[in-house]
């Protein structure tokens, strides 16, 4: 079986990209990224909470405790200003990569 999990720096930019579609819950957040990659990316949640931990730190996001339709609390994470530029910054280095590695991988 092949390995799905995101590669290393790229959680960051996975999970800015999905909050810029509106505030999400964690599982939402994971659930978004392994749906729109068609399955091929997974997030764990050990990986996920510290991502969004140092995103929250670095004022990329917020985050705060809100009450569901269901009536059930959890805490959904929003894109700030600043996330907003650093998603700008972000996506232009991946796809810098993306060009480069294409380069080397299929050489004229």
């Amino acid at each position: 079986m092949p390995d799905r999990r995101v590669v290393q720096g790229t959680l960051e930019l996975l999970i800015l990209r999905t909050l810029l579609l509106g505030p999400l819950h964690g599982h939402g957040i994971t659930k978004h990224i392994q749906r729109t990659s068609e399955d091929v990316l997974q997030v764990e949640h050990g990986s996920l909470y510290p991502a969004l931990h140092r995103l929250t730190k670095s004022g990329c996001i917020t985050s705060k405790w809100e009450k569901t339709a269901r009536g059930r609390e959890m805490r959904m994470y929003r894109l700030t200003a600043k996330g907003r530029k650093q998603l700008t910054i972000e996506q232009s280095r991946w796809d810098e990569l993306v060009q480069a590695m294409a380069r080397v991988l299929k050489p004229v």
